[in-house]
């Protein structure tokens, strides 16, 4: 069975009233369309991108790389997801702690946030994937995304471990299309050495309680 968004939606709304475009540190994570398999497969508790996937990590590291106001921590790509965590920067080049909620793209972006970055992405990827493989009007995304304003040091070195353990955690992941279709759901967060990036470099991401690895 099919992803089917009038059963597995899950309902979720952005925090009401939160810049989205300021500092503070968040968990993102980005869906294919109707959760299709499109960036490899998991062998071994691995994952192992194809081409496509291969496209999709180049162009979330090239984010980092074009959008100065930005600083990527870890991050993986999935079967039919990516997660990642992603630090916005303030005007002084420091990392402030932020709160609130998940929820999903706004239909209004502002600049420099969330939103607007991963609309970027998103839009970069699609291009170089549908020309290089000739499928003009291919669909690669899901229209909204899941993001988590990260509250704590704690949380965040949990957000880390839930993605670096991600693909260990494959038969039992929310987003595997086993379970889609079978009504079942994963752990409440989502080790590979071909995919995970982890940013042990990354400075603090907060002026007060988060700290970053080292």
């Amino acid at each position: 069975m099919k992803y089917d968004p009038e059963i597995h939606h899950r309902s979720s709304i952005r925090l009401h009233g939160y810049d989205y475009s300021q500092a503070g540190a968040y968990f993102v994570t980005i869906c294919t369309f109707e959760r299709e398999c499109l960036f490899g497969e998991i062998v071994r508790g691995e994952m192992l991108l194809n081409g496509i996937g291969q496209i999709v990590q180049d162009e979330w590291i090239k984010t980092e790389e074009i959008r100065k106001e930005i600083t990527l921590d870890e991050f993986i790509v999935m079967p039919n997801h990516l997660h990642g965590v992603i630090v916005i920067k303030d005007n002084r080049n420091k990392q402030v702690q932020s709160v609130g909620t998940h929820g999903r793209a706004s239909l209004q972006r502002r600049p420099k946030s969330i939103g607007s970055l991963i609309a970027g992405f998103k839009s970069a990827a699609t291009t170089r994937i549908n020309e290089s493989h000739r499928t003009p009007r291919m669909h690669i995304w899901q229209p909204r995304f899941h993001d988590r304003i990260i509250r704590s040091q704690k949380e965040l070195e949990s957000i880390r471990k839930y993605i670096r353990e991600n693909p260990l955690k494959w038969d039992n992941d929310e987003n595997n299309p086993s379970n889609l279709a079978k009504g079942l759901a994963g752990s409440a967060f989502p080790h590979p050495r071909h995919t995970i990036i982890s940013r042990q470099s990354t400075p603090a991401i907060s002026t007060s309680s988060i700290e970053a690895s080292t």
